[in-house]
């Protein structure tokens, strides 16, 4: 570790809450590759927890940011500004049709939907209690902390707000037993992402649709980390071909500027009224420059179309690499958003690739999780398979060393 980089982390000791751990320190960011203090390169497939969804500082965002900058950042929403109308306009023409609410972050976007689920709940007979997913993950607010699923993210900050009660994810007979009078949403990642990769069946999420449907309930779908082209389509819900009523986006909408939404269907798109809900920079005039120019060269760059390419390829080569060693359970995900499912604790693995100038991120403990951009070209894919061969071995041979 170089000079700047040791006083970079002894200023974070010193000065910043340890809410984390960094174990690497970065200088800048170009594409698919990340550079440390001592302009080391690094391939990256965390992309900031599937943030930087065009890479790092692509050039057309980069663009829109320096040119906003110079014109107008920040007015509040008692005022307009003029490019929120247009975004909303443009993501509602992926295929979406409602309305938008801009925030800064997922948590702050799951925050939204959880008011609007309530208002909406108690106006129609007093029900408010929302079901959530075991395994889920939702967010680090209190109320989104009650709808996460994982026990652990919970400890230490009872009581748990109330009014949120879980089953088990993909399964329709759980579900349909816990909804009773006083529920008025369920809310689900179609994906989850932090509970290890883990996507819904198709099945399970139409039935899903249908018992709201019945029951005259909301179904609210926490696109955060699985949306915005992750999939391949531009909305996580559109590549399992199930509707919910209201949407949260967040991480990647504004590749590495703090953006957030939520989108509701028409139908309740006008439940909160002026003095429900608010946010002081939702949708600030930089914000949505950059959410436009992120949204805009997902579509003239065809990314959608390389998704599905890279995923293809991707799925296929880590099934072939992982096929020898029996620690490796297998290989899931959607898109490029892809889970490698260990016997044990990935995160030695994880490590084990830094040596190989190779970044990934874990989930669910045992789940070596990778989210390389969506402009991921074939030869970083060969790349990042190399560098997990290579890993796999190592961390065979420590495995055997343990046990000898």
């Amino acid at each position: 570790m170089g000079d700047l980089a040791k006083k970079t982390m002894e200023l974070f000791s010193e000065y910043v809450m340890p809410t984390y751990a960094p174990k690497l320190v970065f200088s800048r960011g170009a594409g698919t590759f990340l550079f440390d203090t001592e302009n080391r390169r690094y391939l990256d497939f965390a992309m900031g927890i599937s943030v930087c969804n065009l890479g790092h500082c692509h050039p057309n965002v980069t663009a829109a940011i320096t040119e906003q900058a110079g014109t107008l950042v920040h007015i509040s929403n008692l005022y307009l500004n003029t490019l929120m109308p247009q975004l909303a306009s443009e993501l509602v023409g992926f295929g979406f049709d409602g309305k938008v609410f801009f925030c800064n972050s997922g948590a702050e976007a799951n925050e939204g939907m959880i008011k609007l689920a309530r208002k909406w709940g108690n106006a129609s007979g007093g029900r408010n209690t929302v079901i959530a997913m075991e395994n889920s993950f939702h967010g680090r607010t209190l109320a989104t902390l009650a709808a996460t699923g994982r026990s652990k993210y919970r400890k230490g900050f009872e009581p748990d707000m109330p009014g949120f009660k879980f089953v088990p994810f993909n399964d329709i007979a759980a579900l349909e037993n816990a909804i009773t009078q006083d529920v008025c949403a369920v809310i689900m990642e179609p994906l989850q992402g932090e509970g290890g990769i883990l996507p819904a069946d198709q099945e399970y999420l139409k039935k899903v649709r249908g018992l709201c449907d019945q029951k005259n309930i909301l179904l609210l779908f926490d696109e955060v980390q699985c949306g915005m082209g992750r999939m391949g389509t531009l909305f996580a819900h559109q590549s399992f071909g199930v509707k919910p009523d209201v949407l949260s986006m967040a991480k990647a909408m504004a590749n590495g500027f703090p953006m957030g939404c939520m989108i509701a269907s028409r139908k309740y798109a006008d439940t909160l009224q002026p003095g429900n809900h608010a946010s002081t920079f939702g949708g600030t005039a930089l914000a949505c420059a950059a959410a436009l120019a992120t949204l805009r060269t997902i579509k003239e760059e065809n990314l959608l179309d390389n998704v599905k390419k890279q995923s293809e390829y991707l799925f296929r080569r880590l099934n072939e690499i992982t096929k020898p060693y029996s620690f490796v359970k297998g290989v899931r995900g959607k898109g490029l958003m892809i889970g490698v499912v260990l016997d044990s604790p990935a995160a030695p693995l994880q490590q084990m690739l830094f040596k190989y100038d190779f970044i990934t991120l874990t989930a669910g403990e045992n789940v070596l999780r990778l989210l390389p951009p969506l402009n991921v070209s074939r030869e970083e894919c060969d790349m990042a398979i190399a560098a997990i061969e290579k890993g796999l071995a190592d961390f065979s041979a420590q495995r055997k060393e343990s046990l000898s």
